[in-house]
């Protein structure tokens, strides 16, 4: 199993100095994975709430968010090894061949070393903000994807459905990665799930609580059977929202969260469930950087 980490792109910490010295270190340490989000912005009276609970805000965090691609782009040239992932970028708020050529342009800029996680949205104040109709979700996220990977694809691109039309087309550059980056998709709802397991190279869970991960990960990998595929080929890159304390936290805890070795511990179990990668952010309490490069070094001997 593999380990990553989010870098500090978001909140009170954010910095070009904390990327880049985050990003340097983590690929120093062995780790096999960088990792970004992506908001649009941080509405005050948020039409949706946070997590679907009513009446909760979103994060201040949110206020302060580097673009996701170029962020990668930026450590990408300060890096040589360590992979580039977004989790999530909300794919329908891109016209999916302008992303498409940004990612194959970071794919080639990086030689190869980006993964593209993808989510549909959930913030009517965001599809708002980008004069998309929310209910492009579903079906239009799918048509997203297939057009993304048409781009992708050898010249001459054409691409016709019901939400995207590329007319015949040169589309470059390509990717270096044969077919593009591999796209792992998050997503909550039984139905997105399906959806993943269907149409992705992977799905990208958070790890909310053990029982909700165990059921996300049986779920996908019975839809992508029941899809004809073999679970075993795709990727399951699992996303820690968590915390890092001096003392052990109480049981229930999150999964990933407490001490170093709370976490190796935890790590273990996420072994036995057969996940191929697990990143740790560390932003959403905003944690100071040089707590999250102490726990990069506190668990380098399970990151190589």
């Amino acid at each position: 199993m593999e380990l990553g980490i989010a870098l500090p792109q978001f909140g009170r910490f954010a910095s070009r100095e904390a990327i880049g010295r985050v990003a340097e270190e983590a690929e120093r340490l062995g780790y096999a994975a960088l990792w970004v989000q992506e908001r649009v912005l941080r509405p005050t009276t948020p039409r949706t709430p946070y997590g679907g609970v009513p009446g909760l805000g979103w994060p201040e965090p949110y206020a302060l968010v580097y673009d996701p691609i170029e962020t990668l782009s930026y450590v990408a040239a300060k890096t040589a090894r360590i992979r580039l992932g977004t989790s999530v970028i909300d794919a329908l708020y891109h016209p999916p061949v302008v992303m498409a050529r940004r990612l194959a342009t970071l794919d080639q800029l990086s030689a190869g070393r980006v993964i593209a996680g993808l989510g549909q949205g959930w913030s009517e104040d965001e599809f708002e903000a980008v004069s998309v109709p929310p209910t492009r979700r579903g079906r239009g996220f799918e048509e997203w994807i297939a057009a993304v990977r048409a781009a992708w694809g050898p010249d001459p691109v054409r691409f016709a459905d019901s939400a995207y039309r590329i007319p015949e087309s040169q589309i470059g550059p390509k990717p270096v990665q044969p077919g593009g980056p591999p796209i792992i998709v998050g997503a909550f709802a039984p139905a997105a799930i399906e959806r993943a397991a269907r149409i992705a190279d992977g799905f990208n869970p958070i790890a909310l609580s053990w029982e909700m991960l165990e059921q996300a990960i049986r779920g996908f990998r019975a839809a992508a059977q029941a899809a004809g595929r073999d679970p075993e080929r795709l990727q399951l890159v699992v996303r820690a929202n968590n915390q890092v304390s001096e003392q052990p936290l109480p049981d229930p805890r999150p999964p990933f969260s407490g001490t170093t070795e709370q976490i190796t511990e935890d790590l273990v179990r996420a072994g036995e469930l057969h996940i191929d990668h697990v990143f740790f952010d560390l932003n959403f309490i905003e944690t100071p950087v040089e707590t999250q490069l102490h726990l990069l070094e506190r668990l380098r001997p399970a990151a190589i």
